[in-house]
């Protein structure tokens, strides 16, 4: 855990809430896993006739860096940050894109000198720039040993293209064992489903937030967010204080996850 952040204050009574928020998450349930749909940075942009939407992009990617304090302050042990979809590959005009894979590529070479943490990559590797990539896969080498805040980076990342993945790499192992398809059909489990994704031997998620006011879950994480709780907050992303996300933990902290039951 790194020592709490004092940025983000609103004066003196924005602390005394804060404070008071942190009191009550005192002895509370916290999720072990923390989900963060970034959204709104392009509105953001827009709401401030800045010139282009990178100006948006780049305050979001500002406000997770402070969001990963947060949940390091709070004692979370993963954090999954969905940066770039595979939809925004094909739907995004190439020069925001571009401006977009900057950003992104700085985020991540930051965040992997910025503390004992430990960043993957999840997504499909195809499709992304070669320099990106790179870039990513430095950052998962640089903090392979680190034992803190484990921060996944979603990106090209789709929940359908994650399954689909994980499916072509179940098959593929059975047809090198020697198995058939009927085989596979016979012992083939959700768990075995899961230790195939792109998130393999970590927790699903607890909790997902999602910035903008948007309530969707855009093709993230659909295979671990089936016991999820959802949070989402009308604050654009840029514009996500400390409080929001504590009283996203504290409205976690008062839910009764029944799992089916």
């Amino acid at each position: 855990m790194r020592e709490r952040s004092r940025r983000g204050g609103g004066g003196l009574l924005y602390g005394l809430y804060q404070a008071r928020l942190r009191r009550q998450l005192q002895g509370r349930a916290h999720p072990a896993h923390v989900a963060m749909i970034i959204d709104g940075n392009r509105r953001w942009a827009r709401e401030r006739a800045l010139e282009t939407a990178a100006h948006g992009h780049r305050a979001g990617a500002e406000k997770m860096r402070e969001f990963l304090g947060w949940c390091d302050d709070a004692g979370i042990g993963v954090v999954t940050l969905y940066l770039l979809s595979t939809d925004n590959l094909g739907a995004r005009p190439e020069e925001e894109l571009r401006e977009l894979v900057e950003i992104i590529a700085d985020l991540a070479d930051d965040l992997s000198r910025a503390a004992d943490w430990r960043i993957q990559h999840v997504g499909a590797a195809d499709g992304l720039p070669d320099a990106l990539v790179q870039v990513l896969r430095a950052a998962e080498a640089r903090t392979a040993r680190n034992r803190g805040l484990h921060v996944n980076l979603a990106v090209g990342y789709g929940g359908r293209r994650e399954i689909t993945d994980a499916m072509r790499s179940i098959v593929r192992a059975h047809g090198e064992r020697g198995g058939t398809i009927v085989d596979l059909a016979e012992y083939l489990t959700p768990e075995m489903v899961g230790e195939h994704l792109y998130t393999q031997g970590q927790p699903d998620p607890d909790l997902i937030i999602r910035t903008s006011g948007e309530q969707r879950l855009s093709d993230f994480m659909l295979w671990q967010s089936a016991h999820s709780e959802f949070y989402f907050v009308e604050a654009l992303g840029p514009d996500l204080r400390e409080v929001d996300f504590l009283r996203a933990l504290r409205d976690y902290a008062k839910r009764h996850r029944r799992f089916g039951q």
